[in-house]
């Protein structure tokens, strides 16, 4: 039984150190065609190192026997205990010395004999594509020899069967206590020509003699001595050479020479000639196509195709369509829709209330009732102006550090067109988030230049959004004369601004009421997800004058040309004595009556003191 079991895979353990003497002086004879070959070796601690050794001399020796190579027979081992460990896969080596090499640095992991794990691990891994194997449909034949000396200590029938199924055929080689069911429970059938029995590791080489005729047959191209340099093709009772594709066979019918048609210079392709096997091609540089002679090459007209879909202008290049806009347009983020250039977004215009875009240039705006100054960007100030203004700056985490430094710059910029000093605007800043601080209040700063310093320290508080609370602490506190409000006898407007991003987590409807029964003129300032009910709520009539709005922070700095022509007061009154504005109509024609009136009466006193010079003359002349 032992016999009939055990001749085919045996003769894979032939080669030990003295048959791999053997083998090496017959030198490699053993033409079996492309094949998949996957070595699964037990290396538990059941297997001892002399045992091992033995192992590892019967692959070595069985390595030389095989005609390896890319389009021959591939080769890959496993090693298994209880865990599995990839040696080399069949993509690995090429070359028998390399192989060779990778199994005598083999070390073996002695641990415990998982058999079912290693042909699981083979079949689902080592037999993959990405590991070597060639594809299914080549037809390659796929062996796996599994070499082991016990008892599996898992479970292999199942596995074994799922293996076979794929079209894995399975030897199972048991050394010594190996347990003969599971080898049978492996291997693939007939059983009698898969499964082998070796009573010890000194007879493996009994085995390999009859396993190597198993895998090798009459093979005139390895037995002859061809001397092919390509391809070696079997005839009955000889043999003949060929070569690869693109080659010709030289005139000794040995060598192959690489034919190269586009060398010999009859090609005629205007660009470039690519050989391919056995003949060849013409291609064009980029930007280029192959006429109809498949030789010659013209530009690619592009824009000829009319698939361009440029709204203005297509230009053809060599890389393709491009898109053009005409003159004060600007392309398009998609390359083909054009629009009017907008100067004002993409220029630093240096307009204080409003740019005007004209396609080709732009222009600046003054608000009614201002004039532009010479310098065509900047607008005369209502100097006379007396104002108390308090900025409620949202501070919540919502707005994040870098979009509140664009907000205190925006504060700056209403800061720039304000006239700030103790007795014209004065200016103070609340910050708020799920707590409210004074920044600083009205009477701290008399210049703008303080103020704007004194913004650009102000530290982002982060968390919440209390904004009714903010209303409450402006209406309570920021509006008092201890925090530098005008008396409300001087009837100088007190103006609120809100700046916010998002829905207060607070009621505002009370306090924001309130405020507006105070007398305070309202403006509110949203940006990103602030919540266009409660802005109108927050803001005085009509809302459409005093609600603005930004869909983010960068650019909100429009907002600016609203709250310019808004924030400048109308009139403002002084030490108890209504005053008007001198940049109103009424005002200048006022001030003109008072100084004709002034003229009128310094002419008078001018008379009267000529005629007293004339009389103090007089009597002087009548003394001499």
């Amino acid at each position: 039984m032992r016999g009939l079991l055990s001749w085919p895979l045996a003769m894979l353990l032939l080669f030990l150190q003295p048959w791999e003497t053997r083998l090496q002086s017959t030198g490699p004879s053993c033409h079996t065609g492309p094949l998949d070959l996957v070595f699964v070796i037990d290396s538990s601690r059941s297997v001892r190192p002399f045992e091992f050794e033995t192992m590892r001399q019967f692959l070595v020796g069985l390595l030389r026997s095989l005609e390896v190579g890319p389009n021959a027979t591939r080769v890959g081992v496993v090693q298994y205990s209880s865990q599995v460990q990839s040696v080399f896969p069949l993509r690995a080596f090429s070359l028998r010395e390399d192989m060779e090499r990778a199994v005598r640095h083999l070390v073996p992991l002695a641990q415990g004999t998982m058999t079912g794990l290693a042909i699981q691990y083979a079949m689902n891994v080592a037999f993959s594509e990405a590991e070597g194997a060639r594809p299914p449909e080549q037809r390659v034949p796929r062996v796996a020899v599994i070499v082991t000396d016990g008892r599996p200590q898992d479970r292999v029938a199942q596995v074994a069967a799922q293996a076979r199924a794929r079209g894995i055929e399975i030897y199972a080689v048991g050394v010594q206590r190996a347990d003969v069911a599971s080898l049978r429970a492996m291997a693939s059938p007939p059983l009698d020509e898969h499964v082998f029995v070796v009573e010890s590791f000194d007879r493996i080489q009994e085995f390999g003699l009859q396993f190597q005729k198993r895998l090798c047959g009459k093979d005139p191209c390895a037995e002859w001595g061809h001397g092919c340099q390509h391809q070696c093709v079997n005839a009955p009772g000889t043999f003949y050479c060929t070569c690869n594709s693109g080659y010709k066979l030289a005139a000794d019918k040995k060598r192959c020479l690489a034919i190269d048609l586009c060398a010999e210079g009859t090609h005629g392709c205007e660009h470039h000639c690519i050989n391919s096997p056995g003949s060849y091609f013409c291609r064009c540089r980029v930007g280029f196509v192959l006429q109809q002679d498949q030789r010659s090459c013209r530009v690619i007209d592009h824009c000829s195709f009319g698939n361009h879909s440029c709204q203005h202008e297509c230009v053809s290049t060599l890389a393709g369509p491009q898109c053009l806009c005409r003159e004060g347009h600007v392309l398009l983020p998609d390359g083909k829709s054009c629009q009017v250039r907008d100067l004002c977004n993409g220029v630093d215009h240096g307009c204080e209330f409003q740019c005007v875009s004209e396609g080709i240039s732009y222009r600046c705006l003054c608000p009614e009732g201002r004039q532009l100054q010479a310098d065509g960007k900047s607008c005369n100030r209502c100097h006379e102006g007396h104002v108390d203004l308090v900025l409620l700056v949202d501070g919540s985490k919502s707005v994040r550090p870098q979009n509140f430094e664009l907000v205190k710059r925006f504060v700056n910029q209403i800061v720039d067109f304000l006239d700030v000093s103790p007795e014209g605007t004065r200016i103070g800043l609340v910050q708020f988030s799920s707590r409210v601080r004074t920044e600083f209040p009205l009477g701290r700063y008399g210049t703008a230049a303080e103020v704007k310093q004194a913004v650009l320290a102000v530290e982002y508080m982060e968390r919440g959004t209390m904004t009714g609370l903010a209303l409450r602490h402006m209406v309570e506190h920021s509006f008092s004369e201890a925090q530098g409000a005008r008396p409300r006898a001087l009837k100088v407007p007190r103006v609120g601004l809100v700046f916010t991003d998002g829905r207060s987590q607070d009621d505002i409807s009370v306090w924001a009421a309130r405020a507006k029964q105070e007398g305070i003129v309202m403006y509110a300032v949203g940006v990103g997800k602030a919540v266009e009910e409660e802005l109108r709520e927050i803001a005085s009539e009509p809302a459409e004058l005093h609600v603005s709005y930004s869909p983010d922070f960068s650019t909100m700095t429009h907002l600016l040309e609203n709250l310019k022509g808004s924030i400048c007061p109308e009139e403002s009154v002084g030490a108890g004595t209504e005053l008007r504005s001198l940049c109103e109509c009424e005002s200048l024609v006022e001030f003109q009556d008072r100084t004709l009136g002034a003229l009128e009466s310094l002419t008078q006193n001018l008379a009267q003191v000529t005629a007293r010079l004339e009389d103090l003359e007089n009597q002087l002349a009548n003394r001499k």
